[in-house]
């Protein structure tokens, strides 16, 4: 391959939900949306969404409200820690079992 050809290369990739497999069961908290304080959901404009930016397994959507996949969180509160509202708050994961079940 000339060295042309190999800079040019790249890898593209994109994260998604699952990636991992079904990784919410590792979760000991788990991340709670207020939508009191969350600017989206207060103004109803596409605004902040830090906690979409900053999630690294994307679970978080890009809607107003934006709402958090379960299924894949594993909780590590990176979204809690860089939401500027103070709007998600990181809750154990014991308190929601009875309610699931």
């Amino acid at each position: 391959m000339s060295k042309d050809a190999f800079c040019n290369m790249i890898s593209v990739s994109e994260p998604g939900p699952g990636d991992g497999g079904n990784t919410g069961s590792w979760r000991v908290v788990r991340p709670v949306i207020d939508t009191e304080k969350c600017i989206p959901a207060k103004t109803g404009k596409p605004s902040c969404f830090n906690c979409w930016l900053y999630c690294p397994d994307a679970v978080v959507t890009k809607t107003i409200p934006p709402t958090i996949d379960y299924t894949y969180c594993k909780g590590c509160g990176i979204c809690a820690e860089e939401c500027p509202a103070g709007a998600i708050t990181m809750v154990a994961e014991a308190s929601f079992t009875k309610e699931e079940k």
